[in-house]
């Protein structure tokens, strides 16, 4: 099965002090936009997200379509198939893409730990 792009989305308390944090590490801001309280940052294939505000928790993203720098794929599986197809393994579903739709979705499950795992498709 094949989930796209991963990337971490960190749920942090001040986006500027996690801005410059990660740029110590080697980060660097490859989208996203700071006054709306979210970046995206890339370390070589390593992809973060920081978001102040948006949700509770950090969240494992996947994005279908997309490769480690967000430039979209010729072929990939859309999100709708993948939701199909852990739906068919057993897997829950806390928030479900709807299937009658095409392009942009997304869905989120949970693993037996309680991380939410976010499939969230762009195009």
């Amino acid at each position: 099965m094949k989930l796209g792009a991963f990337s971490v989305s960190l749920s942090v308390k001040d986006i500027t002090v996690s801005k410059s944090f990660y740029e110590k590490l080697g980060f660097e801001v490859m989208g996203g936009d700071l006054s709306q309280n979210w970046l995206i940052m890339k370390n070589e294939s390593c992809i973060i997200g920081l978001f102040q505000g948006m949700f509770e928790n950090n969240i494992l993203t996947y994005n279908p379509g997309w490769n480690q720098n967000a430039e979209e794929l010729d072929s990939f599986t859309d999100v709708r198939e993948l939701q199909k197809q852990l739906k068919e393994k057993g897997i829950a579903m806390l928030s479900e893409a709807d299937e009658s739709s095409e392009g942009p979705a997304s869905f989120t499950i949970e693993d037996p730990d309680g991380n939410t795992i976010l499939v969230d498709q762009h195009r």
